[in-house]
């Protein structure tokens, strides 16, 4: 890069630490050395020390490497909710030496079979209520040990006989399954409790997770994730959180799934590696049952999203909370609005303060400083982490005006897991990762995020891809052409519309719906659809989203 353009370059503090660290397991290690008998993760009443988790993930790990041919650098699926089991799943993998997979059990069984096939995952832990779906795909995978676990499995008797009993015969939520060979999670602890297991030594350049994501073309992508990626994430938050958060005192509600990388993060190295507790939320749509939850924790600490802080500050029995423990209150996953911001803080007496990251860099990109928030900026760049803007020629933009944010630091991915070309395409040979993403870099240091250059749409916090519902759409025989957009939704943050091109004038809008739900998680499938007679192209054949949005824009239209 030549020398005029460092002034377009903005560049957090040095980043110190790194080489206290040989792979996260030291973080693991180190904190259940120091913070012991302190609570760790709780979940639906149940807690789990410091020294239960230690001993729990070294059964899970001892399990792995007595009882089953995995080899370090094997990857394991890992598709649970946020329950006890996570936690324990995790560490106990990364003891063995193996790749976490993260999944999201709300995929449908392509998608579960894509992600699956790709990673090349031989080993799966999989909740009860999903199983079903595995059932039906696992043939079409290298998937040969199979760890099955109910929802109350790690809470003692007889509340875990009650919690499986209800979620299975009153409210009918696990469907019958047949897994030959599957072995329950809770034996395969008891099994590795007998077994003595040995610590595998990991290098910070070895991955620790494959994180999927959509990128900008259909199918999800593995980005690889080392643990010096994690590590350095993890210091970068360290130094946001100091003097805010002190070590082994603090209580953080963690509502957002932690297989998604934001909370995977925050919640299980941050709050880990400062000795914290965190209060995993499984089914934060219970907004009643979250609420009670939310009355009885004395919480020090809230990590959420816009639709989320909106939903709740919404609710009477929300605002009539305690919330003069709360610190800190950290939006991440998705815009957040100032209307959102200022509403949060009126009932709560807390800020929000808004970061910006992707699952490519592990995710933390930039922050704003707790004690200095502006809002409707996405905050600084954090330790050892530079950003900059480019024009569609790839040079630098001057500060104040936009161009497309690129970052570099080493919570940067290796790359997309066996993609090469995918690689090059998004990071550069100096190290410069294209997020995709139109910014302006201010004066003050602060950046802002003034459009999407990808058409990603954002749905609840969740990534959402056009290309993926277009594919789906367009298998159906009455379908033409198909395009989807995200527009503007008060509840969601954005919702999807899609609009077709059908063959006949009988193709209805609920009919493309119940097409979607056999292949699409229930986030992905369109809300809003529009039948046209064709659909606004370049002279080059491709279909102009921008303008749809903007007809959208224009007049309400829907199915």
């Amino acid at each position: 890069m030549s020398q005029h353009d460092t002034a377009s370059i903005l560049s957090g503090p040095a980043l110190k630490g790194m080489d206290a660290y040989a792979s996260v397991m030291d973080i693991f290690h180190a904190s259940v050395k120091r913070f012991s008998d302190k609570p760790a993760f709780s979940c639906m009443g149940k807690v789990l020390t410091y020294r239960e988790l230690d001993l729990l993930s070294a059964d899970f790990a001892a399990w792995l490497q007595h009882e089953t041919e995995l080899e370090p650098g094997d990857r394991i699926a890992i598709q649970l909710p946020n329950v006890l089991q996570f936690p324990v799943a995790v560490f106990g993998a990364l003891r063995a030496g193996l790749v976490v997979v993260n999944t999201n059990p709300l995929y449908t069984e392509r998608e579960m079979q894509h992600q699956f096939s790709d990673s090349g995952a031989k080993a799966i832990v999989i909740l009860a209520n999903v199983a079903d779906k595995l059932e039906r795909i696992i043939g079409r995978t290298e998937i040969k040990h199979v760890l099955v676990t109910e929802l109350g499995d790690l809470h003692g008797f007889p509340k875990r006989q009650l919690i499986n009993a209800v979620v299975k015969y009153v409210k009918k939520m696990v469907p019958r399954y047949s897994l030959p060979g599957q072995l329950g999670f809770r034996q395969a602890l008891e099994k590795g409790r007998g077994l003595e297991h040995g610590e595998v030594a990991r290098d910070l350049d070895d991955m620790a997770a494959l994180q999927y994501t959509g990128g900008t073309t259909g199918l999800a992508k593995g980005a690889m994730l080392t643990h010096a990626n994690l590590v350095a994430n993890m210091l970068q938050a360290r130094v946001l959180m100091s003097g805010i958060f002190d070590e082994g005192c603090e209580t953080i509600v963690a509502p957002l799934p932690v297989y998604h990388i934001y909370t995977f993060t925050v919640n299980c190295l941050l709050m880990m590696d400062t000795g914290n507790h965190t209060v995993l939320i499984t089914n934060p749509r219970d907004i009643d049952g979250f609420i009670k939850t939310l009355k009885s924790t004395r919480y020090t600490g809230f990590v959420g999203l816009n639709t989320l802080f909106n939903a709740l500050c919404n609710r009477e029995d929300f605002r009539a909370l305690d919330f003069s423990p709360l610190k800190l209150t950290i939006s991440g996953g998705m815009a957040l609005t100032k209307a959102v911001a200022k509403r949060w803080e009126e009932v709560t007496g807390c800020p929000v303060t808004e970061g910006y990251g992707l699952t490519e860099t592990s995710p933390i990109v930039s922050f704003n400083p707790p004690k200095a928030i502006q809002l409707g900026t996405i905050g600084k760049p954090v330790s050892g982490t530079s950003v900059k803007t480019i024009d569609g020629d790839g040079q630098s933009t001057p500060l104040g005006e936009p161009g497309e944010l690129c970052v570099k630091g080493p919570q940067v991915m290796k790359g997309y897991w066996q993609r090469p070309e995918d690689t090059a395409k998004t990071i550069d040979e100096e190290g410069w990762l294209r997020t995709g993403d139109v910014a302006v870099l201010q004066e003050d240091g602060y950046i802002r995020i003034v459009d999407r250059k990808k058409d990603m749409i954002i749905v609840s916090g969740f990534n959402v891809y056009p290309n993926e519902i277009e594919d789906v759409v367009v298998t159906h025989p009455e379908v033409v052409e198909a395009a989807a957009v995200g527009v503007p939704d008060e509840t969601n943050g954005e919702t999807i519309k899609l609009f077709v091109v059908a063959r006949t004038p009988n193709l209805d809008a609920e009919t493309l719906r119940a097409w979607c739900r056999k292949e699409l998680a229930a986030y992905k499938v369109p809300k809003l659809i529009e039948f046209r007679d064709e659909l606004p192209k370049t002279n080059v054949g491709k279909v102009l989203r921008r303008e749809l949005r903007e007809d959208t824009k224009e007049s309400e239209g829907g199915g």
